[in-house]
């Protein structure tokens, strides 16, 4: 039989991680973290992980795997977590992932997209573009031969945008198009999903509380942190929240815009960074045609989103 696996999905901010964690508790369940930044040890604000309460309650994989000074690629994550699915299954427990890195929950509940090889020389290329015109003239290229890959990755991630260029320079075609073989569900994996939605107006006062509780709980003091240790891997000082914040420190323009930016303008900009982060989201969210979605209300507690999600995942297989 296939093992089954519970997947959470939502948007930033939607609340997804305190109803797993609800939800892990009272199905004896263990969580695998689906983020591509909560891999980074010591970047832990910015990136909203659990806290030691949380983790002492629930076991939580695939938080603190590597240094910030390491990268990591979607194929690492997958078989890390295939590894976590085999280890919860045998010990008896029902498997929770939850975050919001969309491409690892494909590549989980569907497979890798095996796209072809690097081409070193035209990634050199790339990276001396990026640096004498700066990662926004790239992603605006990548909007021009492939929007919906351009409207789900961050004008600041040079790694994706550079990844989906090569592809489009290789094959003639976008990379869109071609992960469209992702269409089948994992053989060895029965997977369901759970997902939350909330109305947009309410998603971004919840975006702009989280970023207002970050910077309240030492966000900046984290980041100075991280910049005494030696250099950051490209992918963790592209993450969310820490670019805008490593641009203050170190005084570089914030993409968009020229001149030093205040600590409020990285600020601002994380918000509506953030924002957009979820905008793309809610793109790609569109492709998992089966969630059994939630809608949620500004209103309504935790108690009653859990309440509400769990028929879906006390339910039988049809």
């Amino acid at each position: 039989m296939p093992v089954r696996l519970d997947f959470i999905v939502g948007c930033t901010a939607s609340g997804k991680g305190s109803l797993a964690h609800a939800l892990a508790r009272r199905l004896d369940a263990e969580i695998i973290s689906v983020d591509a930044m909560k891999v980074y040890r010591r970047m832990d604000i910015g990136t909203a992980k659990p806290g030691p309460e949380r983790r002492r309650e629930v076991h939580y994989h695939l938080i603190d795997v590597v240094e910030p000074q390491d990268s990591f690629s979607v194929g690492r994550y997958r078989g890390l977590a295939e590894q976590a699915i085999a280890d919860i299954h045998a010990r008896g427990k029902r498997v929770i992932l939850c975050g919001g890195t969309t491409l690892y929950t494909k590549a989980i509940s569907e497979g890798l997209f095996d796209g072809p090889p690097a081409d070193p020389a035209f990634r050199a290329r790339l990276r001396d573009r990026a640096t004498a015109e700066g990662t926004a003239t790239l992603h605006a290229e990548l909007a021009r031969v492939d929007p919906e890959a351009a409207a789900r990755i961050h004008p600041n991630d040079l790694r994706r945008i550079e990844r989906a260029l090569e592809v489009f320079e290789l094959t003639g075609r976008p990379i869109t198009d071609l992960q469209t073989q992702w269409n089948q569900q994992h053989p060895a994996y029965d997977c369901r999903f759970v997902g939350l939605r909330r109305d947009k107006e309410d998603q971004s006062r919840r975006i702009n509380a989280r970023v207002k509780r970050m910077m309240e709980a030492g966000f900046l003091d984290e980041v100075k942190s991280l910049l005494k240790e030696p250099p950051l891997s490209e992918q963790a000082r592209q993450a969310l929240g820490y670019a805008e914040l490593i641009a203050y420190l170190q005084g570089t323009p914030l993409v968009g815009s020229t001149g030093r930016p205040t600590l409020e303008d990285a600020v601002e900009a994380i918000k509506i960074n953030t924002r957009k982060f979820a905008k793309a989201q809610r793109t790609w969210l569109k492709r998992f045609r089966s969630a059994r979605w939630i809608d949620v209300g500004p209103d309504d507690s935790a108690d009653m989103v859990v309440r509400s999600a769990l028929p879906f995942l006390t339910e039988e297989a049809p």
